[in-house]
């Protein structure tokens, strides 16, 4: 399997531990991901309030040069699928649109044609779970974990039409696959609060503490999440969510592909997991 990978900008910044845990998985599981040349930022969920069509030529263009390579784009960031995925189904319903972008690419020398499809890691695994055979050589038995899948891999659902986003299995899957088990619980499809950080400061605290203390309540030993976003917020916030929750719960919050790594043998230290700020100690594997 073959994809043009789009990192997006967290992934070169702020989560780069969520890199290079992605690129080390992907090529054990035998993923070859080759990273598509001069990508642009998506743009976020803050990009349409300033000028939509900039934000479609701009995710246009990503997927036009994932055109040229011949491959279906991935990516390994919730919004960034969401906005992909998005720009796509706007401009493939609607030749007029995909006609006044392309004239905005053509100064580029790109063309978006539609052809490559945009998928998400998580459901890349979930959907071939062979490449795992072999593979897990360190088990999670007796590991409790809770995916927390957030809000935009699954809404809205027309665009991001993988699985039912009322009931989604697809990290469950792979948890079981890795040998441990998931741990179902109230806030594992609430937001994580990441993109109103700075208008609702207070608000997404209580929803971070409120993400994690649900997890710890039922049960879970760590979290996963498929989304580099939501880890951060879940992460990096979670000392201050404790706090306007009124709890002193404190639970290691992993990157999907970090936790598939050290099923599969791999370090602590070759996950990129010493980047981390909360309870990364806590991990006992």
């Amino acid at each position: 399997m073959k994809y043009a990978f789009f990192p997006g900008c967290v992934l070169k910044g702020a989560a780069k531990e969520a890199y290079i845990a992605t690129t080390k998985v992907a090529e054990k599981l035998g993923i070859e991901l080759a990273e598509i040349p001069n990508w642009t930022c998506c743009g976020a969920s803050h990009a349409q309030g300033v000028d939509e069509l900039a934000l479609l030529a701009i995710n246009a263009r990503n997927i036009a040069i994932a055109e040229k390579m011949g491959l279906p784009v991935l990516t390994v960031c919730n919004t960034c699928t969401l906005q992909l995925r998005q720009a796509k189904a706007k401009l493939d319903s609607d030749e007029k649109l995909k006609a006044k972008v392309n004239e905005i690419l053509a100064k580029s020398g790109y063309e978006y044609k539609g052809t490559s499809e945009v998928t998400h890691l998580l459901w890349v695994l979930a959907s071939n779970s062979q490449v795992f055979e072999g593979k897990i050589t360190k088990p999670l038995k007796d590991l409790k974990v809770a995916g927390y899948y957030g809000c935009h891999l699954i809404r809205p659902p027309k665009i991001m039409n993988y699985e039912d986003g009322r009931n989604p299995e697809s990290l469950e899957k792979v948890i079981r696959l890795l040998g441990a088990t998931p741990v179902d619980f109230d806030y594992k499809l609430k937001c994580c609060g990441f993109h109103a950080f700075f208008t609702a400061e207070r608000d997404v605290m209580t929803v971070t503490g409120q993400a994690v203390k649900s997890a710890a309540q039922a049960g879970a030993d760590l979290m996963i999440t498929p989304c580099p976003l939501c880890q951060m917020q879940l992460d990096m916030y979670q000392p201050e969510g404790r706090v306007a929750v009124k709890t002193n719960t404190e639970i290691p919050v992993l990157h999907l592909p970090q936790l598939i790594g050290l099923a599969m043998g791999m370090s602590k230290e070759d996950m990129g997991m010493n980047y981390h700020v909360s309870a990364v100690k806590k991990v006992k594997i």
